[in-house]
């Protein structure tokens, strides 16, 4: 006699099996062999509220293996959120709530977007930093407002790759209790068993790093997977791998085990075999038993009743501690706080100064304005001016702190940062240099698609960082985070300009910035300001009324060069045009009269200068219109030296001014 818990089990299974057979497409294997395991941790130990899914206090569970996408889709749809049958009947289709991959803000429930392997235990370990600091700032005597756990459902494709061990590294290092990793180790991958490539100890590893390591033998065995959650939920000091032997595919008579089950469907036969060998109905797709129904049902109300004790528990900080609640609202707000603008101490530059030093110096401001700014560096604070100062070191035994030290982990960092946001109440950056970027495109890319207000610090842009080579000089980078849609490229040209960047960078809530900023000092330009934060604005107006004869573009760096250019320009009769273009992405949201104003259309002399690949500036320059920039790697020696070398100099962009105004005589 099958217990309702069978029945659930199975129904998740199913479930997933006919999702994916009427799709014909996705990946059944693994919400076959983990349906059990996640059963378990949903229905015994999980705090979440169906009602009011982003209740704050909230358990986060993570798919980091997200291809198992249906396993995730069955349990919310059991679970009592607002994902109907409907939906799952319509999974990987045009316009439905159940895409082939969990996306964040596109499925009720889904804490983050995976399914590139890796990534959603790196967020896992940001939001587990994120509870943590929450709690050491909230947490009163008899009022535990912020109490809940992190769990991550991984499988043997994350732990091969590299982001995995990077970010488990740092969260052993930071003894994060509340991180729970559910290991999913059935042995199998797309091209067959581990064996072929992943013969390491993964327990070994995992204790190397500082965890816990727990073992079920079985991945039916439903008490022997809750008795290790127990377990592991009760090392306050150590994050723990609960590693569960499973079988991919449980229950398919022929594909059970193998390869075969992993990423695509069962076929009907087979699905048949499989409802027949576990005794469910062969002649009723998306099948749940009344009994299941009505399990869930209780589950959900002793959830609404947990959530409503919190509730209570809220109500009463409130009144006891007003301030401490105010100031929670305001963290999870996101909002940047009113007046920031008019801080005098934001615009205060007047000497030469790198982009890095400004941001550093508006950094220190922004802190006192938005307490809860948390961030750090790859092991370069030094370097990227990223620290804030008198706000503490974020370690295991100071978890009240703002600074992170990611260490050399770039990749694991961007994925914290995302992990970080996602949680809510934090306000993330990190920092590098900006060739180092290749190193974070996946999590970039990934926080881009999610809308996660996180900031990008990349400092030592372009061929000016000199002496240490090529390796550290990046040419494509800029061109590559512009072509990532909804990732804002801020580079700033001086101060003032790096303070209008951080305003906009705070101030947006609906996707991520990156800064771009200059390792060498850079002149404070007259004329800049807020309007920078505009994208693209008239730096410099040319001398006679009308259209200008030639408009000059640059951004960061460059900007300096061509307010120069344009001086001995217009000393020689030409009515020239100094644009400061700190950012495509921002000008292009702009009115279509402010674009053509700062850049008529009838002004077909331009010339763009950036030092970086040229590539994407012919939308501003247009046909006619010409770019200097690097279309080679640079070289080893001073940064002055090479500016010159490479054609980043005044003469060179007058003399190219001068040939492009008479080539289009």
């Amino acid at each position: 006699m099958k217990t309702v818990e069978d029945l659930a089990v199975n129904a998740i299974r199913f479930l997933a099996v006919d999702a994916v057979e009427a799709a014909n497409s996705g990946h059944p294997g693994l919400p076959m062999g983990g349906a059990a395991m996640a059963y378990t941790l949903w229905s015994r130990h999980l705090k979440h509220s169906p009602g009011d899914p982003k209740w704050t206090d909230r358990d986060r569970f993570v798919l980091s293996a997200g291809h198992g996408s249906m396993l995730l889709y069955a349990l919310l749809h059991l679970s009592g959120y607002d994902l109907p049958l409907d939906e799952l009947k319509k999974f990987r289709q045009w316009g439905s709530k159940t895409p082939g991959h969990p996306e964040y803000g596109h499925t009720v429930g889904v804490e983050t977007t995976t399914g590139p392997l890796g990534q959603g235990f790196a967020n896992a370990v940001g939001m587990a930093m994120a509870e943590r600091r929450l709690a050491a700032e909230f947490n009163k005597p008899g009022f535990q407002v912020v109490d809940h756990f992190t769990y991550i459902y991984t499988g043997d494709g994350c732990m091969m790759e590299g982001i995995t061990a990077e970010a488990a590294s740092l969260a052993g290092h930071l003894k994060l209790g509340r991180l729970i990793c559910l290991y999913d180790d059935n042995k199998i991958t797309i091209d067959g068993d581990t064996s072929l490539t992943f013969t390491e100890d993964v327990a070994k590893r995992f204790e190397a790093y500082g965890w816990q390591i727990l073992k079920v033998n079985d991945g039916n065995d439903c008490e022997a997977v809750s008795r290790a959650i127990v377990s592991a939920r009760e090392d306050k000091n150590r994050p723990s791998l609960v590693m569960v032997r499973t079988e991919i595919g449980f229950g398919s008579p022929h594909k059970q085990g193998s390869a075969e089950a992993h990423g695509s469907p069962l076929g009907a036969d087979e699905a048949r075999l499989a409802k027949e060998k576990m005794g469910w109905p062969t002649d009723a797709p998306f099948h749940v038993p009344t009994e299941v129904r009505e399990h869930f049902s209780q589950i959900e109300s002793e959830l609404a009743e947990r959530k409503k004790e919190w509730d209570r528990l809220m109500a009463d900080y409130r009144a006891q501690y007003p301030a401490d609640a105010g100031r929670y609202d305001a963290w999870h707000s996101g909002l940047a706080p009113q007046g920031l603008a008019e801080d005098e101490a934001l615009w205060a530059f007047e000497k030469p100064a790198a982009t890095r030093a400004a941001s550093g110096q508006v950094m220190q401001v922004l802190a006192r304005h938005l307490p809860n700014l948390m961030g750090g560096s790859a092991d370069l604070n030094a370097s990227t001016k990223t620290y804030l100062k008198g706000l503490g070191d974020f370690q295991h035994d100071n978890y009240k702190a703002n600074n992170i030290f990611f260490g050399i982990r770039e990749h694991a960092m961007a994925a914290i940062m995302a992990g970080l946001a996602l949680h809510g109440g934090i306000r993330p950056y990190g920092s590098t240099f900006l060739v180092f970027f290749d190193y974070m495109k996946p999590s970039v890319r990934l926080a881009a698609l999610m809308d996660l207000p996180v900031v990008y610090v990349f400092t030592h842009d372009s061929i000016a960082v000199g002496e240490d080579g090529p390796t550290h000089q990046p040419i494509e980078h800029l061109a590559n985070m512009r072509s990532i849609p909804n990732l804002h490229v801020l580079r700033p040209a001086d101060g003032r300009e790096t303070a209008a960047a951080w305003l906009q960078a705070i101030k947006r809530t609906d996707g991520p910035t990156a800064l771009v900023l200059s390792r060498q000092n850079l002149p404070q330009l007259p004329g800049t300001g807020l309007e920078a934060a505009k994208g693209g604005y008239i730096l410099s107006a040319e001398s006679k009324e009308g259209y200008p004869e030639l408009i000059l573009m640059a951004s960061g760096s460059e900007v300096g060069l061509i307010l120069e250019a344009k001086k001995l320009l217009e000393q020689k009769g030409i009515a020239t045009r100094a644009v400061s273009m700190m950012s495509w992405e921002l000008f292009a949201s702009q009115p279509e009269d402010y674009r053509e104003k700062v850049l008529p259309r009838t002004v077909l002399r331009r010339l763009a200068v950036e030092a970086g690949l040229p590539m994407g500036w012919e939308r501003f320059t247009g046909a006619e219109g010409r770019v200097i920039g690097m279309n080679s790697f640079g070289a080893s020696a001073p940064g002055e030296i090479l500016m010159e070398k490479f054609g980043f100099t005044v003469d060179n962009i007058v003399n190219q001014s001068l040939e492009l105004l008479e080539r289009c005589r």
